[in-house]
Formats: structure tokens, sequence, C-alpha cells
């Protein structure tokens, strides 16, 4: 099978069950005398919502009848009460009301609908949906349900493919109807989707009687006609329509998968299914045990799937882009790490402008993400089982033999889940090995950040001040050659054998700032290493003095400069750039930097940016660049993945950006930097700043065998929000890496070993 089985992580929100319309099979509608309410009120909807997001549910999904105000005086005396003009006018109020306070999607399952509803529904609830069932007219099921003609089931698939909504709908079987109506009502959907390609699942679900329905005495549908059905579906729908049937209706899930769906539908673990009742959601453990046993992998998705969030500028209301990528990973599905995603707010978060001083306020996330106190969930569970599925188990043994991986093959490893992630983690681990042994390094270091003022404005930085923001974050500041020639001698009292020289691109600076800087570390103590100056502040140095940058490299090198950070890089693709730095040099200024660095005898280091708003494609894009410039000069000492921290990123709080990577992203980054360096750079580092210690254990057992510098005053990712940095001591290190039977070991910043400090290897 080798493939993602999705499903939907939900609360099931009954808003009315009230309805005009009367069917023979159902019993979710009901009159007004047995009803405690016409409505469910905003605040029983919002105690539902709040129970289901503390549960780790995206999705909100409202069910509720059809028009009931045109039926029922109650219905319509009670939304006059409350001031609003209909059912669905109340619904787009509750909808909002859940995404607000608590950040769950809603999907608007409202029934047959006029453009005007639908319309007004787009701007509160990413999707819709709407159950064609049948297209006979003449089914006794549909009897006294005028919302259930086929002619206005249809002109509500098609008014929604008209305003670009994504769509959920599907058929109901065993009702009365023939193989042919089936065939036709499929049909029927397969050419609206044909015209508007906004379908995105179609359900197949089986009658089941219900008590107290005038069809209670009518047979189930025989299992046998809904796995034909589910066939047909595959068959007459094209491929880009996902096929769903609920798994609690049917007792055979892998006839099921068999057949040919791809999803589950929407699995609550709070609320019950409403529609059915009497039908408990199977759990997610025995769902997943049966999708991995076929080969498949039980995946998360929001109320829309990834296609359609990829191309949100198409398919989603500008006001919902932001609920929607905040819930999203980088490939559109929902995030999965373990706990709940609650929408973060901050005091003043309006006045952003390139940077904020942030105090969240409300519920913080209980979900891991980039620079948070939270440990991440666990995926590295051991070695590869044998369910790994084809595709990356033949990307894997190619890499094992020697086969350098290409661009397209990156791109599959970063998008694996679920075993495949662990079968990642193996391989990176087994290489990491057979390069680096049981060793662990690290560098005793200190970062002297010299200005946080700079002209830049990237949008993904909390640290710098611009010209235009000097009230935010504090005051602005640049140190003295005192101050920073006091740093460095402190920091060789402390053992550290380099400094790491990073800051704001000062309006006031020419390049001999630099050439400044360098000297006066070196004059302070001439041992230390100076690994300082991003690419950016190469270049900008360069082009303020007019000088061509081999020339000012020269220079640098001169006055005591021995190697080079990567960052300045984040994402080498100028498309992703324009977003989160739009002016800053280019990925090819970027690169040649480094190429000429290197061609002076300065080392450097490759580290990427990743979990704002770029893809897995970008990823591998990024990573084939930085090869490729190895191969020609074989100058960088080491791969930095470094997860974007949001909490106090302008980017993430002017609500352009996702929260940062997932844990399983986050894994996949190091692991597959593994392996796609392989033969090309040894090293690979976990940022513990960003990680913490936690998360940086749990990266030395996916291909990770450096934990980085001690990092005395890092500033950058703490003004960024992250809750790690100011340092950590060799003890701490120690604890992450002997715990796995790894051998701690200080080094230089290019990998030579400081003998006199190294560490003991720990006790068997």
């Amino acid at each position: 099978m080798n493939e993602n089985i999705t499903y939907s992580p939900k609360v099931f929100i009954p808003l009315t069950s009230l309805c005009r319309d009367r069917c023979g099979y159902c019993t979710f509608a009901k009159s007004p005398h047995r009803v405690e309410s016409p409505y469910l009120s905003i605040e029983s909807i919002l105690e539902v919502a709040r129970a289901g997001a503390a549960a780790g549910c995206h999705e909100a999904l409202f069910t509720l009848g059809e028009y009931p105000e045109f039926r029922y005086k109650q219905a319509r005396q009670w939304l006059d009460a409350n001031n609003y003009s209909s059912t669905i006018d109340y619904l787009a109020a509750a909808a909002a009301a859940v995404l607000k306070e608590t950040g769950l999607l809603p999907h608007a399952n409202a029934g047959a609908l006029g453009h005007e509803d639908l319309e007004l529904l787009r701007t509160v609830s990413p999707s819709q949906g709407m159950m064609i069932e049948s297209l006979n007219p003449d089914l006794a099921a549909h009897r006294g349900a005028p919302d259930k003609t086929p002619e206005r089931r249809l002109e509500t698939l098609y008014a929604a493919g008209e305003l670009h909504i994504p769509f959920t709908t599907g058929i109901l079987i065993g009702i009365g109807e023939s193989r042919a109506d089936r065939v036709d009502a499929l049909e029927a959907i397969a050419q609206a989707h044909e015209k508007y390609g906004h379908v995105q699942e179609v359900i197949v679900q089986n009658f089941v009687p219900k008590l107290d329905t005038e069809m209670r005495n009518w047979p189930a549908c025989p299992p046998e006609q809904l796995l034909e059905t589910i066939r047909i579906a595959r068959e007459v729908l094209p491929p880009s329509i996902h096929v769903q049937a609920p798994p609690n209706l049917s007792d055979d899930l892998d006839a099921l998968l068999e057949s040919g769906i791809d999803d589950l539908g929407g699995i609550s673990p709070i609320t019950a299914d409403f529609v059915n009742p009497e039908k408990p959601w199977p759990s997610l453990e025995l769902l997943r045990e049966r999708v991995e046993k076929r080969g498949g992998t039980l995946v998360p998705r929001l109320t829309i799937y990834p296609e359609f969030v990829r191309d949100a500028a198409k398919w989603i209301d500008p006001d919902l882009h932001f609920a929607v990528m905040d819930r999203s990973d980088a490939d559109g599905f929902a995030r999965d790490d373990v706990g709940a995603t609650f929408p973060e707010k901050y005091e003043d978060a309006a006045n952003v402008g390139t940077g904020a001083e942030v105090i969240q306020i409300g519920r913080r996330s209980t979900a891991w993400y980039s620079g948070a106190d939270t440990a991440p969930g666990i995926l590295i569970t051991g070695k590869a089982s044998d369910r790994t599925s084809a595709p990356i188990a033949e990307i894997l043994d190619a890499a094992l033999t020697g086969v350098q991986i290409d661009e397209s093959q990156i791109a599959t490893l970063f998008r694996a889940r679920g075993k495949d992630v662990t079968a990642i983690a193996s391989v990176a681990d087994e290489l990491r090995e057979a390069v680096n042994g049981d060793v662990v390094t690290f560098a005793r270091n200190r970062n002297i950040n010299y200005t946080n003022v700079c002209t830049f404005k990237c949008t993904f930085c909390g640290f710098s001040k611009g010209p235009l923001s000097l009230n935010l974050r504090g005051k602005p500041y640049l140190l003295a050659d005192s101050e920073i020639a006091e740093r460095v001698i402190e920091a060789h009292e402390l053992g550290a054998t380099e400094v790491c020289l990073q800051g704001g691109i000062h309006p006031s600076f020419d390049g001999d700032y630099y050439i400044n800087v360098a000297r006066v570390v070196k004059e302070a103590v001439p041992s230390m290493h100076i690994h300082g100056f991003t690419a950016l502040e190469v270049f900008e140095g360069a082009k303020r003095l007019g000088e061509p940058i081999e020339n000012y490299l020269v220079r640098l090198k001169e006055a005591g400069l021995r190697s080079l950070p990567g960052t300045a890089a984040e994402i080498l693709s100028d498309d992703i750039r324009a977003l989160i730095c739009p002016d800053k040099i280019s990925t090819q200024e970027w690169l040649q930097v480094h190429e000429i660095a290197h061609s002076l005898g300065l080392r450097s280091n490759v580290t990427i940016m990743f979990g704002s708003v770029e893809r897995p494609e970008h990823w591998a894009k990024h990573i084939v660049r930085t090869r490729e410039l190895q191969s020609r000069t074989g100058g960088f000492t080491e791969f930095v993945p470094l997860p974007f921290v949001h909490m106090a990123a302008p980017i993430y709080l002017k609500r352009g950006a996702r929260r940062g990577p997932t844990w399983r992203e986050t894994i996949l980054m190091h692991a597959v930097g593994r392996i796609a360096y392989h033969g090309s750079i040894s090293n690979i580092q976990a940022s513990w700043v960003k990680l913490g210690p936690r998360g940086a254990r749990q990266l030395l057992q996916a291909g990770v065998n450096d934990l980085g510098g001690t990092l005395m005053d890092e500033n950058i990712s703490r003004a960024a929000g992250a809750s790690h940095g100011q340092g950590i001591t060799d003890t701490q290190f120690r604890d992450v890496a002997e715990p796995l039977g790894r051998r701690l070991v200080q080094r230089t910043t290019l990998y030579g070993r400081v003998e006199s400090e190294s560490l003991q290897a720990p006790v068997a």
C-alpha cells in the first residue's frame, strides 16, 4: 500500500438538531419538544471546542439540520431573540467564535445552501460540506425532505465550486437506490469537480437502520455493496478526489482500505458521532495498527486537504490563511506533535514593525515547538522495522551503498512519516557511527553580538532593531571596543577557544568596522579562534568599501578571522527569501561569499533556517546547492539545522508564517542532512538553544554527532522567544550524551581535539 491514510482529529458540534426535512433514516433531526434549546449556545459550543483543543484536535465539525426556522416557530423565535437573521448567520458567528477562542478550524456541514450563505461561511470555515446522498428523486427515504431534491444538491455543489470552496460531499447507499443511481451520483460529482476542481473528498456511507425512524426495519447496506461502491468511486472519480468511508460504520477496516479508501474522516477523542451515536469511534491505536500492517501510514490532516492548503490564495479566504497555516506542517497536513496547539496571543503584538517585545497572554501550547521548554515526543524508537515503505527503503539502500541521493529523493525523505521516520533516523545513525564513532563533540565558545541595530528587515528576526523600531525590544546598543575585549578575555579565562562574532548591520558601519573588531579580539587574546561575520556582513562590508569580496576577505583574514558562520543562509531559494528576507543577499551571493572564503583557506559551515513558510522541496534544493559547493571547495565543516523560533518573529506576529517545524520535521532535517551530505560533510550539529537538551539527545540517535558550543551570551534565539540559551555547561552536555553510551569530547572550531580538555568516557 505504501501510502498515507488520513483522518481529521475533531470535535463534533451539533449546532441544532432541528430540521425542516424529514428523512426516513435520520435520528439526528428532532422536534422542538425533544430538545432543551433550539440551538446550542455559544458558551456550550466553546466548552466543547476548548476540550477538543486541549485534546489535540484541529477541526470543529458543525453539523445541523437544514433551515429549521422555515418549519419551527421555536427556531425563528430563538434566532430573533438572539439577533440572528438565520441559522446560517448564527452558524457563521459560532464558527468565528470557535476559531478566535480555540484555533480549531471550523468545517460547516450545513446542507443545501444558496450562493450567499456559502459565501458567508467561506469567511469563517476553510471547508464546507453537503452529502449528495442520491440523485434519484423518487426515493421513499427523501419524501418530506425539500432540501434533498437533486436540483438543490447539485446547485449547492456547483455554487461551492464557483466560490472556490474546498468541498466534501458523498453518497448514502442502501436507502433504496440502484447501482445505476450510485454511478450517476458519482459521475455528477466528477463532472462538477472537472469544472471547478473543488471536491476534496467523497464519502461513501453505508446505511445502518436506526430505532425510532421510518426505515428502522430496512436491512443494513450489505458489506459487499459498500465495498463495490468504493471500487466504483475509485474508477469514476478523478484521482485528485479522496475517498472516505466512516470506519465506525464497518467491521472490516482492511476491506475498506483494500477497496480504495484513503481517508477515515473525522475521529474525535471528545465527542460522539451524533449522526450515528450508536456507533462509537474506533481507537486511533487500532486504526494505526491496521493501516501500518498494510504498509501505510495514518496521518492527521486539517479540515482541508494538503493540496488546498498549498494553494491557499485560491481556496482559502485571506482572513483564514494564518489560522490554517498555524496548524499546518510543511506539506499542508495537520501538525502532528503530541499536545494542544492553542492560538497564541501577545500583548502589543499589533505593533510589530520589524520586531516586538512580546509577552504571551492566555493559554500556552502544550505541543513541542522550537525554543519551548516542552520536551518533544519520542519518535526515534530503535532500528528500522520491516514495514519501511518501498520508496523510502529504495532510497536508503542506495545511500548505504554510497550512492549520492538527488534532489527529488531528498524531498521524498523529508516527506516521510510513521515508521519511515525511524528507518531514516536509523540509517542516518549508522552513517554517523561509521564516520564519527561514539564521539560527541562540543566547543567552548562565546557569542559576541556587538550591536542589535540593523538596517535590514528580515521578517523572522526578533533580535535586530531597525531605525524605525528603536522603541521596541528595549534599547539599541553598540558595544565599545573595550567591552568586546573584556568579553573575549573573560571567555578565555572560562576556557573558551572560540568567539562567534555576529550582529546587526548598523547604518554607521563601513567594512573597516568588522576588520577592527577582529583586531580587537586578536589583540585581547591572540590564541582565540575568531568565528565571525556572516556572508551578509562580508558582502555588505565589501560593498560599503567598494572593494572586491576577495580582497576584503583577505584583509579580514589578516586581521585574525579564521572561519565564517553559515547564518544568513536561511533558505537558499530566492522565492522564499523574497518573503522572509527581501532586502538581504541573494542565494547566489551567499554561495559566492562562501566559495571565495574557502578559496582563501577560510572554513565555514552550512546552516538552514526551516519551518516558517517554505516546503520540503526548498529544503532539498538548499542541501543540493550547498553540497555542490562543497564538492568544489571542501570548505564546509558542518551542517547546522536551525528550527524557526516563532514567538517574537515579526512574520509570525503579523500572521505570515507557521509556528516553526514539527518535531518529525526537525528529526528529518538532521537525519536527511546526514544522509544527503554523506561523503561530503562529516559533522551534523544539533542546536541545543532551539531544541533543548532533551531534543538534542534524541537527535544524537538520528545522525547528529555535535552539540555545538557552550554559547555564553546567546541572544539571538532568546530574542526570538526561545527559553534556552545563555550558556550551557560541560556537565549538561555530558548529561545529554552519556546516557546513550557516547563519549563527550571538546573540539576546536575546525574539529581538532582539545586533548587537555577531553572528557572521560562514560563508565559502562
